[in-house]
């Protein structure tokens, strides 16, 4: 049987404790704030981002990983006699993916699984890729289960605290900002189909919006996976630590309810406060 590794983006989200169980590698996307590139995660992390942003007045500007550096990192465990699952942020929402394939184009022992995801909507699919391993699967039959049965059914949906990252990254106008802002709008964005797309506009506070998404999620209780579910944040210890134990409460039934942090690269895009509650659907 083959040894398989896990590797992976810094977008997936998941904590230093999950990466090391599933001894999965990861692999930094950059972010750039003025004229200094770091590397996710490993020269930045979200605390420092969010202050240099407001030293500088400049907003982060983020880039996918190189198929250079895919093919080094694929190289040294290929060469060790690995087959390899990567799986990373969403081919519509960065090079990343594409640039994976690239690298990996003359190793057939690499499977290049798409996410169509971001944050830990991967971080999900990351974690049946490690169930599937340990029951003894090979790669391939890893990459023909998650994308038939696990990819299209994850579901991330966040409650946005500020529409200033959105507005300054391009995702809406400035008269949507101004609107938003005045009306206390907190839009609940979803990844549908690999793309981000504002669901619902709940008014008021953000704990409002939260408990919208939570309500959904109920609504539906009998058909999410039991195996794993996430609350994921960026900065926002507040409102996980009011919202982890009513997920408990609603879903006794789900064995793992973990709390993740977003890194820089997906901070960079939604901002302070914003959170997201993931999980995956049954068949």
């Amino acid at each position: 049987m083959s040894k398989i590794k896990i590797i992976t983006d810094s977008t997936s989200d998941l904590t230093p404790e999950l990466y090391n169980k599933i001894d999965a590698e990861i692999v930094p996307l950059l972010v750039t704030i003025g004229e200094e590139t770091y590397r996710d995660g490993v020269d930045l992390t979200t605390d420092q981002l969010y202050k240099k942003i407001e030293q500088t007045g400049t907003m982060p500007k983020t880039a996918a990983v190189s198929p250079a550096v895919f093919e080094e990192v694929f190289k040294k465990y290929t060469d060790d006699g690995y087959d390899i699952v990567y799986c990373g942020i969403g081919s519509t929402l960065s090079a990343t993916y594409q640039n994976a394939c690239i690298a990996s184009c003359d190793m057939p022992n690499v499977y290049c699984i798409d996410s169509l995801n971001l944050s830990s909507g991967i971080g999900l699919v990351l974690l049946k890729i490690d169930s599937l391993r340990q029951e003894g699967k090979s790669a391939a039959e890893i990459k023909e289960y998650v994308e038939k049965h696990v990819i299209h059914n994850v579901r991330s949906q966040f409650a946005i605290n500020t529409f200033e990252y959105l507005h300054k990254g391009g995702r809406c106008s400035g008269m949507t900002r101004i609107i938003g802002t005045a009306l206390m709008i907190k839009p609940l964005i979803a990844v549908i189909d690999g793309k981000m797309q504002v669901v619902k506009k709940p008014l008021g506070k953000l704990k409002k919006a939260i408990n919208v998404m939570l309500e959904d999620a109920i609504a539906i209780k009998e058909r999410i996976d039991t195996d794993f579910m996430m609350i994921t944040h960026s900065k926002n210890d507040e409102m996980a630590s009011v919202f982890k134990p009513k997920l408990h409460e609603a879903f006794p039934e789900v064995k793992n309810i973990y709390e993740t942090h977003a890194g820089c690269v997906i901070s960079s895009h939604c901002g302070k406060g914003t959170l997201g509650i993931l999980y995956i659907e049954k068949d």
